[in-house]
């Protein structure tokens, strides 16, 4: 029979094994904080930061403060977004030097599409090393994607111009957007949200679009569109119901014409019977978007 050991020495095992808990677990905390950086990021970084920081001092931004990315496929642009106070200020908006597909959200690997929704990027998802000069993962497919049995992944905002569902942006603007990002999350931003919609999401532009089988899809995202350009922060964003639901607790400061919780194409399937908005409804459809803007403008 083996001897038990001593209290003083129970003692020590456990002092010992309770400080190596304490340091994995803290290296992995460090670790967890740590921003992926490369040559090429790094030497970009140390290029352009002075003159981000300068042209953010002019708007009274700073870079290391938190951000929040748009993206519109129409119009091929990325908005980056800076947290002034309580709010966040257009910093710069980026042409995207070429997306893939068409409007519409991806629905499976393969089929080219760029994705729409309302992704979160944490640093984990940089990678300074990528074939495209710079990129950062969008976190397709999020939960709304998977609920919906949508596959697919690594899809980026990167450098180059050559996409197959991702947003390039070209070596130079990937290398300002990457810094900015860069210094955001080291500055203390332990995530960030990117919003990509098909266009700028007007009454007019739903619409001219009335004819799309996403139209209720577009209702959503809308709703979440309306939600930033009332309150200028990006809302927490939930899934309920196979549905994207917003959360805030941020007062609305800037006015907008913000939908309805319901999705309005389900609104008006329960009022017309479940009539699917056609090319020939167009004409109701901006009818029907009037008179809500009306109705909530009024409230």
């Amino acid at each position: 029979m083996c001897p038990l050991p001593s209290p003083a020495s129970l003692l020590h095992f456990f002092t010992v094994w309770c400080l190596f808990l304490l340091l994995v677990a803290s290296a992995q905390a460090e670790g967890d904080r740590v921003i992926p950086r490369s040559e090429i990021s790094r030497a970009a970084y140390q290029r352009l930061a002075p003159q981000l920081e300068q042209a953010m001092l002019e708007k009274d931004l700073h870079l290391g403060q938190p951000i929040y990315i748009r993206i519109f496929k129409e119009e091929n642009e990325l908005e980056v977004w800076v947290k002034k106070e309580i709010a966040y200020e257009l910093f710069t908006t980026y042409s995207i030097c070429k997306y893939s597909g068409k409007l519409g959200p991806k629905l499976k690997e393969g089929d080219q599409q760029s994705p729409e929704g309302f992704y979160t990027v944490t640093s984990t998802a940089l990678n300074p090393w990528s074939n495209f000069h710079l990129s950062f993962n969008l976190g397709y497919p999020n939960e709304y994607d998977r609920l919906h049995k949508r596959t697919g992944g690594a899809l980026m905002v990167h450098g180059k111009c050559a996409s197959v569902g991702c947003f390039a942006m070209n070596d130079g603007r990937i290398e300002e957007i990457y810094t900015i990002v860069d210094a955001a999350l080291s500055g203390g931003q332990e995530q960030f949200s990117v919003h990509i919609f098909p266009f700028r999401m007007t009454w007019a532009k739903m619409a001219q679009y009335a004819d799309s089988p996403w139209i209720p899809f577009w209702e959503n995202l809308k709703q979440g569109y309306d939600y930033f350009q009332g309150h200028r922060t990006p809302p927490l964003v939930t899934v309920q119901e196979q549905q994207y639901a917003f959360h805030t607790f941020h007062p609305l400061l800037f006015g907008s014409d913000l939908t309805p919780v319901e999705p309005l194409a389900r609104a008006e399937e329960k009022t017309i019977a479940g009539l699917i908005i056609k090319p020939s409804n167009e004409k109701r459809y901006a009818q029907v978007r009037k008179k809500v803007t009306k109705n909530s403008s009024a409230l």
